[in-house]
């Protein structure tokens, strides 16, 4: 952003132009605001203040002598209601690409008492309805619109659609009803807290889980991913920490019930029967009737 300064304006190019009127060349020093124009002293008959960054067309002191005035390429929303007071023999004003939406934002033109030729091309304003016989009424003074010539029978029937000041005021509300393709619409805000999810720090289990799946990474960005999920404790959308959790509890309980399994039947089982027990049996009962032969 560049302030409009009295050295500014004094360093700027400034010549006649091919009309023979003279005129300051201020365009494409991103001005986002009228000022200081009064170190002009009023000696030029145009002023080019195209592609800058202008939004509210205000702040002009008393011009005797400014004709023309150039804003084409800025971004200029709001007219001041008096303006006229301060230019009054301003007949050429380009506000061509702009962002006037409404019909009721060029009612402060009407203030300009030789306004002859106005551009308002490629601002959506141009897109409502009525559009073009709205301004011819408003601005009785008006010879050309758009580079088109006003023709008499568009005066008379403009005259005819808003003779009422009922009809004007409905133009008005209509225009500010109708919705045009690329403006933009006021949305609902929505608050912080709700477009911010809310963090939930991961249980034990999961814990556990995230660095088990570390272990087991074949790469070093899936290490890094999990070891970035751990530290902010934002679980990965891939990574089924429950069912994985669950899994390994029911693998553990498992585990545990085999093992207790197979301590019971340790504890319980009889010596394996090879045969020699019952032989040594037989060869006690055999010592008793041997003995008894002898």
């Amino acid at each position: 952003m560049v302030r409009l300064t009295a050295d500014l304006i004094w360093k700027s190019p400034h010549f006649f132009n091919a009309i023979r009127e003279r005129e300051l060349d201020l365009r494409g020093n991103k001005i986002p605001v009228i000022e200081n124009l009064g170190a002009t002293e009023d000696q030029f008959d145009t002023f080019d203040l195209s592609d800058n960054e202008i939004v509210k067309l205000e702040n002009f002191p008393y011009l005797n002598r400014l004709g023309t005035l150039l804003l084409n390429n800025n971004r200029i929303t709001r007219i001041n209601p008096n303006i006229g007071e301060f230019l009054p023999k301003l007949h050429s004003l380009v506000l061509t690409n702009n962002r006037l939406t409404n019909l009721v934002e060029i009612d402060p033109l009407a203030s300009l008492p030789k306004l002859q030729f106005l551009s308002l091309m490629d601002n959506n304003i141009t897109k409502k309805p009525n559009y073009r016989l709205y301004v011819i009424h408003k601005l009785k003074s008006l010879r050309m619109l758009d580079f088109r010539k006003v023709k008499q029978k568009e005066q008379m029937e403009a005259d005819s659609l808003f003779a009422s000041q009922k009809a004007e005021e409905e133009a008005k509300k209509e225009s500010a009803k109708t919705f045009v393709p690329g403006e933009i619409t006021s949305t609902p805000e929505v608050s912080t807290e709700e477009q911010t999810p809310k963090v939930v720090a991961p249980t034990p289990e999961q814990i556990i889980a995230i660095k088990a799946a570390i272990v087991n990474s074949q790469t070093l960005e899936e290490v890094a991913r999990l070891e970035q999920a751990l530290k902010s404790g934002q679980l990965p959308a891939d990574l089924n920490i429950d069912n994985d959790a669950k899994t390994d509890n029911e693998n553990a309980e498992e585990d545990q019930m085999v093992t207790d399994g197979d301590q019971t039947v340790t504890d319980g089982k009889k010596e394996p029967n090879d045969g020699l027990g019952d032989a040594k049996l037989g060869q006690k009962n055999d010592d008793p009737a041997e003995m008894e032969q002898e």
